[in-house]
């Protein structure tokens, strides 16, 4: 199934180890819940690394871009709860962007998600998204256990808004450009997929730069 609205608030982050238990259950009992309750906000996961640093990738699909800097969102931003507080300082090697989709085709959401964070080379934008949109991912969706493909791109306006909750993470969070998300039944299927079809090199030879990031995710909980 194809994203619900058109953006996505992509967050990729470790978490100290001896807070996890608290962060797991602060993220499923308040934090997810508050955020799909912002209007705009249609969907929110987690997924666990299963081979991927950093650890947790959490994302949520918005009605469109502008609910990402809505003033019901920005209120929550900087008015954070204790208990949230409390979590966002656990956090380590936090990448949160705020992208808008450009592509998003599927038959439903997998049990596993590969996320690969890239950027064109200068002047190669149009050739590396043409081939993204209009070959690389359409033709994932036909190996078997693949079930959705997206292409999301950054809206750095809107990912650098300043807010109280930046300021308790540890360092400034990374953006990431561009963002691939390939979801199947299960992480071996995502891994094999992803380095058959969208590996450094290929990757490279339709445009991007080097040193995409590639990382594979199991579903954690879904709201």
């Amino acid at each position: 199934m194809s994203f619900l609205g058109n953006s996505v608030l992509a967050i990729w982050a470790d978490v100290e180890t001896s807070g996890e238990a608290d962060y797991n259950d602060w993220h499923t009992r308040e934090h997810m819940p508050e955020r799909c309750g912002v209007p705009g906000f249609l969907r929110g996961r987690r997924y666990v690394a299963v081979a991927a640093t950093p650890k947790y990738f959490m994302m949520y699909e918005t009605e469109k871009i502008e609910t990402l800097a809505s003033p019901a969102y920005v209120e929550r931003l900087n008015n954070p709860t204790p208990w949230t507080r409390k979590c966002l300082a656990l956090f380590r090697n936090s990448n949160r962007t705020a992208c808008r989709t450009t592509l998003s085709i599927g038959r439903g959401i997998g049990g596993a998600m590969a996320t690969v964070r890239l950027g064109p080379s200068v002047g190669r934008e149009q050739a590396l998204r043409r081939w993204l949109t209009g070959e690389a991912l359409p033709k994932l969706l036909d190996r078997p256990g693949i079930s959705a493909a997206h292409l999301c791109e950054a809206d750095v306006e809107t990912t650098t808004v300043e807010t109280v909750e930046k300021s308790i993470r540890d360092k400034p969070d990374e953006v990431a450009r561009w963002v691939l998300l390939v979801e199947g039944i299960d992480a071996d299927t995502v891994r094999r997929a992803c380095a058959d079809a969208l590996g450094e090199a290929a990757l490279e030879r339709q445009g991007a730069e080097p040193g995409a990031i590639t990382g594979v995710y199991a579903l954690h909980y879904i709201l």
